[in-house]
């Protein structure tokens, strides 16, 4: 048995802190929040800001730990990186290759310099009339502060890059290119030899277009797309000199081919890993741990069909008092996981969230229904508490 500090209380952290103690692990969890679920829930929590570097590597050190291991988001992963710089630790990039992958002027500028497909960067001054653009923060994520301009003026720019800067980390925003086309998640293990098992997943947003809340797995994704995108993801653990591990891709596929539009090695949020494993066996948090712990991925998924398995995050696009859920369809829910409490009032999406919905369907057919209901918001009510 190994003693394992995890950075991250987030819901979305569960399926790791299960596959961690699954392998007989002695498991801390550090955050700062302890209102999150994980905290509240789990008896070996320790209230840290691991935003703090040093803060976090003293915890680690002094508290005899084996392993660090990233959750969900960027920060977890980047100060595991950071403390990587230091000290060794199995399964974590350089800080320089983190920052690379996650800011996104950083990425645009790595990938357009050796010829890689992502959207284009834009200097404001030269966006021309009529040219689609999407203004988006360098350091954020869910859709926040970004803001898609189809006939772009000189002041809407103005104001589109004061919002993406207010929402980034670094106070910094970037015009880029406005892709079109169906936006995709390539999630793929790799080894030195290779990818070592991966999955398509189709993503939507129904109360927000730019933060994804509705998504399946996908097995008739183009065969030319998913070698370019497995090619995309060995260049990069080539040419960043990354460690094996998970390689997550969000792209879009146009007319054109595939776009990359950003690229994580953390697990993706919004129980991402309960989709896959409820989709095709695939134990993806156990394969995400593993590098972390000196480890393989495990066993791949037996060969067969995919469950025809929706999952979609339960929000309101303008905020709304909530007090329950109204359904408009009889729903074969996997699992459900409240995130919202009856009386709170709710922000507008992607600030708040009601909860996570798995909802197996009978068939494809059946799965594109209920897609579409979702994507239409026809699929539930948000009633207030005096509406019951």
């Amino acid at each position: 048995m190994a003693r394992v500090l995890l950075l991250d209380t987030n819901v979305a952290a569960g399926p790791l802190l299960g596959a961690l103690q699954s392998l007989g692990h002695e498991v801390t969890l550090a955050g700062g929040q302890p209102a999150d679920v994980l905290a509240r829930a789990h008896a070996g929590y320790v209230r840290l800001d691991y935003s703090d570097t040093a803060a976090t590597l003293a915890l680690f050190e002094t508290g005899g730990f084996d392993f660090l291991v990233p959750g969900c988001n960027d920060r977890s992963y980047q100060t595991c990186a950071e403390i990587a710089d230091l000290r060794p630790l199995p399964g974590v990039d350089t800080s320089e290759a983190t920052h690379t992958l996650n800011n996104k002027a950083a990425f645009r500028a790595w990938a357009q310099a050796r010829g890689l497909p992502v959207p284009r960067t834009l200097e404001p001054e030269t966006v021309e009339p009529g040219q689609a653009v999407i203004v988006k923060p360098e350091e954020a994520y869910s859709g926040r502060g970004a803001t898609v301009l189809r006939t772009p003026t000189p002041a809407a720019l103005a104001e589109a890059l004061g919002r993406a800067c207010a929402e980034s980390r670094s106070g910094r925003g970037l015009v880029e290119e406005f892709v079109e086309g169906q936006l995709y998640s390539h999630t793929a293990f790799l080894d030195r030899s290779g990818v070592y098992m991966d999955a398509v997943v189709e993503e939507h947003g129904s109360a927000n277009p730019l933060a994804v809340d509705t998504s399946h797995l996908v097995e008739d994704f183009p065969g030319k797309a998913l070698e370019e995108a497995r090619a995309f993801a060995v260049s990069l653990m080539r040419e960043l000199d990354l460690k094996p591990g998970l390689i997550h891709t969000q792209l879009i596929l146009g007319p054109s081919g595939i776009r990359v539009i950003e690229v994580t090695r953390r697990c993706p949020g919004d129980l991402y890993s309960l989709l896959i494993q409820l989709s095709t066996g695939m134990d993806y948090a156990r394969a995400y741990v593993g590098p972390f712990l000196g480890e393989d991925f495990g066993d791949r998924p037996q060969p067969g069909p995919a469950a025809p398995i929706l999952r979609h995050t339960l929000s309101s696009p303008k905020g709304a008092p909530f007090g329950a859920l109204r359904f408009h369809r009889p729903l074969a829910i996997e699992r459900y996981v409240s995130l919202a409490l009856s009386g709170e009032t709710l922000s507008p999406s992607p600030r708040s969230r009601i909860g996570l919905l798995f909802a197996r369907a009978r068939d494809a057919t059946d799965l594109a229904e209920l897609k579409a209901a979702a994507l239409e918001r026809r699929l539930y009510d948000i009633l207030p508490s005096e509406a019951w």
